[in-house]
């Protein structure tokens, strides 16, 4: 198995089924591109793919992979968000927020 490489921000993604799901990495986003993609045609899709391949391969940056997973997403009709970076998020779990 790959080392995940992770997303500066990770992606919230909402399926048309009402379903969602958070992806925190190049590897999670590939994953889910290759083996549970609902239509595997689509030029942003297919960009995607090799994007994320070219990241897992330290052949491109791991932004330009996650921006074409977005482009994907919403070529197929799934909604994305951008959450803050673990060590942002606020709760029981987080870390205190550092003040600037």
């Amino acid at each position: 198995m790959l080392a995940e490489i992770y997303f500066a921000t990770p992606l919230y993604v909402r399926f048309s089924n009402g379903t969602a799901r958070t992806f925190h990495g190049v590897h999670d986003a590939l994953d889910f591109l290759e083996n549970e993609w609902p239509l595997r045609n689509g030029e942003r899709y297919k960009r995607a793919c090799e994007r994320c391949r070219a990241a897992l391969q330290f052949r491109t940056p791991a932004h330009v992979a996650r921006e074409a997973f977005v482009a994907a997403c919403l070529e197929a009709g799934m909604p994305v968000e951008g959450l803050p970076p673990v060590w942002h998020r606020s709760g029981p779990s987080a870390p205190p927020a550092m003040s600037a």
